[in-house]
């Protein structure tokens, strides 16, 4: 028996050309693209088909363009697989967000202009900061704690075994990954960000967050939503908030989520949105696990043939 969960993608999964062949493809999609571009006020649609990419990769542009594509997936394959269950959500970072609008704890339009104000204000963040952030691979939890110990950067993101990412001030991460190689790590890489997400340099963006949160009406999820920053289900509307705004410095905890989902018996997985980050975290992390995805004619065409199967 299948006990499936959604997964949506983070900022970083955003590509020209995301979401076009959707949008051509069928009509509905075309009319979510509309409808975003008349919340948010602008061709949010154009941006996502065409670019130009460095348009499309600025922080206010890239979250709302990844939450309204992975919106899209999962509208399509429902109206493709209406006998789809779910009965959990999760979602990277960003992707927190198209988790808890799946969930119905917020509409599509308060999910849309939020993560665009959000993105607003961590861009505001890393233009009045000098961060960065870089992949480290190949050293486990322990070995990289360390190193982020040694060098005054934090620990960011706990991907997957083998996979984490760290983030702070500029020539502190330049200091991080020549200490990881010295570690063993089997790869270091500085990573082509805008500035130091998840990390304290982020904190400026918070009390700006919050008031955007604060004028939104949360209601409980439907179904499980697990949080980035605490591994588990989100609890009640009132716990909502303050776990989004604390998301914005605190470690995304992704492993453990995915943990959490496997140890309550969830055993199939579908990222929805660009890109397939999250399935290649989840081979890694348990490699029995059921993977499909939806980000483009071609996924939904063949996750919609598997799920009939």
């Amino acid at each position: 028996m299948k006990k499936t969960a959604l997964l949506f993608a983070g900022q970083g999964a955003q590509f020209v050309g995301m979401g076009k062949d959707l949008a051509e493809g069928d009509p509905s999609a075309r009319a979510w693209f509309d409808r975003a571009g008349g919340v948010l006020g602008y061709d949010l649609a154009r941006l996502c088909f065409e670019g130009p990419e460095a348009e499309l990769t600025r922080t206010e542009n890239a979250q709302p363009g990844i939450f309204l594509v992975s919106w899209v997936a999962f509208q399509l394959l429902q109206q493709r697989v209406p006998a789809l269950r779910f009965e959990a959500t999760a979602g990277l970072s960003l992707g927190e967000f198209t988790a808890l609008a799946v969930a119905g704890a917020l509409s599509f339009e308060d999910g849309l202009r939020l993560v665009r104000q959000r993105g607003r204000f961590m861009q505001e963040a890393c233009e009045s900061t000098r961060g960065g952030m870089a992949a480290i691979l190949g050293l486990d939890e322990a070995a990289t704690r360390e190193v982020c110990a040694k060098s005054g950067v934090v620990l960011a993101n706990l991907n997957c075994p083998g996979q984490m990412v760290i983030s702070g001030a500029s020539e502190n991460i330049t200091a991080a990954v020549e200490l990881a190689k010295t570690k063993g790590a089997k790869r270091a890489i500085p990573l082509p960000v805008a500035g130091a997400y998840h990390s304290p340099l982020m904190a400026s963006a918070q009390p700006s967050l919050q008031a955007e949160l604060a004028k939104v009406q949360f209601v409980a999820p439907t179904i499980p939503v697990v949080s980035n920053v605490t591994a588990r289900p989100h609890g009640g509307p009132s716990e909502i908030l303050p776990r989004l705004v604390e998301q914005v410095t605190a470690s995304v905890r992704w492993e453990e989520s995915m943990r959490t989902l496997l140890a309550l018996g969830f055993n199939q997985f579908i990222e929805l949105g660009p890109g397939t980050a999250l399935s290649g975290f989840m081979k890694r992390i348990d490699k029995n696990a059921s993977l499909l995805n939806v980000g483009d004619a071609a996924s939904l065409d063949a996750t919609t043939a598997a799920l009939k199967a």
